[in-house]
């Protein structure tokens, strides 16, 4: 009977050690730390002292206030001018420059002739377009634990999770900020490209000593939280995103707006972010994202109408939700 009872207990251990790796196989999450991944389906997150920062940034309490950012500028001219566009108008109020992409230069000339302007370097480290492909800002010699065998990154977050060395990465991390700053963009925070620096700890630890070593912020999902703990309390540049938005994966470009538009109806008092994706369905972004509906030409060309409509602006006032940008969360940590 024990035996018994010892062989159904370890077939019940084995399938539920089957079912997470297969959800986080599935989800293309690359959590191999099983403390962290039992943090993760625990759902132990943290948030941000809400009190102290809406008290920092001159709001009260129960106030709702949002950060709309828009990922991948220098990509392409559409995305740039899309971006850009949406930025001058405050129908953006943030974004982040993939700085080994080709489009880099007008977001640098954009950047000094509107310094006010919040941008933030998008770090990147995977690339995943079919043949749109990059590598780093440093030399192949230098990085090549993070490159395939073409000297590109790996196309997804698992391969770059299991071969990246530390210092390679740091080193790389280190040399797309300063190619932000040497070319004039006045930049305010990192965030990441795909979010494939917040699962592996020792990753996630480096993405937040690039952003302390520059003094800049770092964006950090509220998910990401999982981190925290007592031997290791969240620093004071990383900045949790209690309510983090993103149209995913899987999403009908027809449900989009109504996707949208009940985040904003249904927003709660605190700090919040949605990350938009813009761009145009023209023949470069068919291109670059050739086979992809998922945040592909079309997908871009929405967000970007959408975030820029009257009916979205007017249900943000209808809300009474404020706009902020990582800028004005800097006096948080001043």
């Amino acid at each position: 009977m024990i035996k018994k009872t010892i062989s159904l207990s370890m077939l019940i251990f084995v399938l539920l050690f089957m079912t997470l790796i297969s959800y986080f196989h599935y989800n293309q999450l690359p959590i191999y730390d099983w403390g962290l991944a039992y943090k993760f389906i625990k759902n132990s997150t943290q948030t941000e002292n809400f009190e102290i920062l809406s008290k920092n940034l001159g709001f009260s309490s129960d106030e709702k206030l949002l950060i709309i950012h828009a990922d991948d500028l220098g990509l392409s001219d559409s995305v740039n001018d899309t971006s850009m566009e949406s930025l001058l108008k405050n129908t953006v109020t943030s974004a982040s420059v993939i700085m080994n992409a080709e489009k880099v230069q007008e977001i640098a000339d954009f950047s000094k002739k509107y310094p006010k302007i919040d941008l933030g370097v998008h770090l990147t480290v995977t690339s995943e377009w079919k043949f749109h492909k990059w590598g780093g800002i440093l030399s192949n010699n230098d990085i090549s634990s993070l490159l395939n065998s073409k000297n590109n990154f790996y196309w997804n977050k698992r391969k770059f999770t299991k071969y990246s060395k530390i210092k390679e990465l740091h080193d790389e991390l280190q040399a797309q900020v300063d190619l932000a700053i040497s070319m004039g963009i006045n930049v305010s925070h990192i965030d990441s490209h795909e979010g494939a620096l917040f699962f592996d700890p020792d990753v996630f630890k480096t993405y937040l000593k690039i952003a302390e070593n520059n003094n800049l912020l770092a964006f950090v999902p509220v998910q990401a939280s999982v981190h925290f703990d007592e031997s290791f309390p969240k620093p004071k540049h990383a900045i949790i995103i209690d309510q983090f938005f993103m149209a995913e994966a899987g999403i009908k470009h027809e449900e989009m707006e109504e996707y949208y538009l009940d985040i904003i109806d249904n927003l709660e008092p605190g700090l919040s972010e949605i990350i938009v994706h813009f761009g145009l369905d023209n023949d470069k972004m068919k291109e670059i994202t050739v086979d992809k509906i998922d945040y592909g030409s079309k997908w871009r060309e929405m967000d970007y109408k959408i975030f820029n409509n009257e009916k979205f602006i007017n249900s943000i006032k209808k809300n009474n939700i404020k706009l902020i940008n990582y800028k004005d969360l800097e006096n948080h940590i001043r």
